[in-house]
């Protein structure tokens, strides 16, 4: 993994969003303090141009991982429906 002081990276941005293309992680540091890490978006078969648009806007975030097949095999959540209801209501609110 590189890393990369913020004035280099503004000056070489190119190159290091080339090597970020090639599959490298860059670490970016401000004062030699990490701050930030760049990595690649590795396209899949399975995502589609939309989610990556989303995810550039940091609407979502991609998954590292592929989700056990245990997963599906656990009890779903129990939740109220007034419960749900406030969480709705609180988390429009917030906008």
């Amino acid at each position: 993994m590189k890393t990369v002081n913020v004035a280099e990276l503004k000056d070489r941005l190119s190159y290091y969003l080339n090597e970020v293309k090639a599959g490298q992680e860059i670490v970016i540091r401000d004062r030699n303090t990490p701050i930030a890490r760049v990595i690649p978006i590795h396209r899949d078969a399975n995502v589609d141009d939309e989610i990556l648009a989303l995810a550039a806007e940091g609407k979502v975030r991609l998954a590292e991982t592929t989700l056990d097949e245990s997963f599906w095999n656990l009890p779903a959540p129990r939740v109220s429906p007034k419960a749900l209801k406030n969480a709705l209501e609180a988390e429009r609110d917030d906008r």
